[in-house]
């Protein structure tokens, strides 16, 4: 009988970001690391490892983009006097929108591709940026 052994592959990225909100497309790094491990079956998953950012799939369109920087404005505005501010960090905003955003995605893989839709593709999202964060890609499966 044959068994099946798991792979596992973990790569880190780092990200600088030269605006405080940015968003990323990191699909083509995360097939990368992806193709490096091997698996056919399996997942990866993308985690950003700051409560002040976070990882989301949707399409690549610009204006997408801006609606979604517009929607997150309005529901977490700037420039509110959060109880977080107290602590003496300005950052209130960029934590609600980890939560909102989420900080993770996990994309299956299947038949040796990023089992991704169409139009989906992978984005880091950046809320309190210009500075250093880092995220996380595992790649898990057989």
């Amino acid at each position: 009988k044959g068994y099946l052994y798991m792979k596992f592959l973990t790569e880190y990225m780092t990200f600088n970001t030269k605006k405080r909100h940015e968003f990323i497309n990191i699909t083509r790094e995360v097939d990368r690391v992806f193709q490096k491990s091997g698996i056919k079956e399996g997942m990866v998953l993308i985690s950003a490892m700051h409560i002040t950012s976070g990882v989301f799939v949707n399409d690549a369109e610009p204006g997408l983009h801006r609606d979604i920087e517009e929607w997150l404005l309005k529901l977490i505005p700037e420039g509110h006097d959060y109880y977080h501010h107290r602590t003496g960090e300005v950052n209130g905003d960029a934590h609600l929108r980890n939560i909102l955003i989420g900080h993770q995605v996990i994309v299956p893989v299947t038949d040796g591709k990023l089992d991704l839709g169409t139009w989906q593709k992978i984005f880091y999202a950046e809320f309190d940026g210009q500075r250093s964060k880092r995220l996380v890609i595992k790649v898990m499966g057989e």
